[in-house]
């Protein structure tokens, strides 16, 4: 079957993609040296809006959505000095489960002195989906890494809320294979609505930095950048978090905090990909 047929949700079929980046630093420049892929999963071609010390990867999902059995993983390398951002071309769409649960695995891997930037756009979790999500981040000492997700339960702009399902995400970063983060959440419909979960809202979205700490004076900027922001530093791991109604403005008030941390993290402006504008 090809790669470029779209998944029906109603489906019985199910996809298992995969997705294997290795990158090497060449002089000045961030190659990408490896990509393996099986399934349709895939990035087309390395892009650098920002020269050649950073390396831009559009991480495609050409089906357009992820139903009931399907599964996707996707690794990448990042060796000692490279810098590589990796985003996708729009939202993911994880539909109704059908009985059977479909999941994410995602492996990051940065020697020292890499940057790895992992900033995909919103995910959207329809009623009754079934999805297990694993984020796998290892760092060598003087790596760098900023992550977000923005995590949407039912489209209630369009009157679609998630009254049955489950997503649980696991989180878990480590510095010279020592855990410094670890993160995990099981939400059900029940959740959303408890004064112990999401509290009723629909939408959250989280930014984990790992770097050298945040100064008090930029954490307190941006908390100032949106009245749904909270922020806080915990070691090495800097975090921010939005909970609300409004995947837009979760991206945006995740996009600005990302804007103001990169130059203290990465000593550069924040170059945001052409694909977010699309």
């Amino acid at each position: 079957m090809p790669d470029c047929t779209v998944n029906d949700p109603m489906s019985t079929s199910a996809w298992r993609a995969s997705l294997s980046l290795g990158f090497a630093r060449d002089g000045a420049c961030t190659r990408l040296v490896r990509r393996e892929h099986r399934g349709p999963l895939r990035v087309q071609k390395a892009l650098y809006p920002e020269g050649p010390g950073t390396c831009h990867v559009i991480v495609v999902h050409p089906p357009g959505g992820i139903v009931g059995g399907d599964s996707l993983d996707v690794a990448l390398d990042a060796p000692a000095g490279c810098h590589v951002l990796a985003t996708s071309p729009g939202a993911a769409k994880w539909y109704r489960a059908n009985g059977r649960a479909s999941r994410q695995d995602v492996r990051l891997a940065a020697g020292a002195g890499a940057a790895i930037e992992w900033l995909p756009q919103e995910t959207i979790f329809y009623d009754d989906a079934d999805v297990t999500l694993t984020h796998e981040v290892d760092l060598a000492p003087g790596a760098v890494y900023i992550g977000s997700d923005v995590l949407c339960f039912g489209r209630r702009a369009f009157g679609e809320r998630f009254m049955r399902g489950r997503i649980v995400q696991r989180t878990r970063i480590r510095i010279d294979g020592r855990p410094v983060w670890w993160e995990q959440g099981d939400v059900t419909a029940a959740a959303l609505d408890s004064p112990l979960g999401l509290r009723g809202q629909s939408v959250c979205a989280t930014l984990v930095a790992v770097g050298k700490p945040v100064p008090a004076s930029l954490q307190d900027a941006l908390r100032g950048l949106d009245p749904g922001l909270a922020v806080s530093q915990v070691k090495q791991v800097f975090v921010a978090r939005f909970l609300g109604d409004d995947g837009e403005r979760a991206r945006a008030a995740l996009t600005r905090a990302w804007q103001a941390l990169r130059p203290h993290l990465l000593g550069r402006a924040a170059c945001l990909p052409r694909i977010w504008n699309t």
